[in-house]
């Protein structure tokens, strides 16, 4: 069965950087048309912030993390990355990992949470002032 599992998380100062990973098992990283990073703080909606196709490797982001967080795949480790520069305060949120089957359903965009098929547990990321 499919599996999504993160790491990376920590709790750091602002202007800190982490890197998210996230390995996939079950299927093969082909498998999936998008991979995507969502994060949900408390009493907040879940927010979609990056998102990648696995064939082209096409990014997006949400514009309150645009130029502070790139994604990037590695296909031969099937793994999806979310390197973090410049972190603030209102990163603080549970992040999790997103895959969507090339065979999936509805399609809402890469951002939205909606049409995702599967989800990892999350990893936290906590930033101090």
């Amino acid at each position: 069965q499919v599996q999504l599992v993160e790491s990376g998380g920590g709790s750091v100062q602002a202007g800190g950087s982490l890197r998210l990973s996230c390995v996939v098992s079950g299927y093969t990283y082909s498998s999936f048309n998008c991979m995507g990073w969502f994060r949900q703080a408390p009493g907040k909606e879940r927010e979609g912030v990056a998102a990648i196709y696995t064939a082209g490797g096409s990014t997006y982001y949400a514009d309150s993390v645009k130029g502070r967080f790139t994604i990037s795949q590695d296909d031969a480790k099937a793994t999806v990355y979310l390197q973090i520069h410049s972190l603030k305060p209102e990163d603080t949120a549970m992040y999790y990992c997103a895959a969507r089957l090339r065979s999936g359903g509805p399609w809402f965009g890469p951002l939205s949470a909606y049409g995702y098929d599967y989800w990892g547990q999350g990893t936290q990321v906590t930033v101090s002032s």
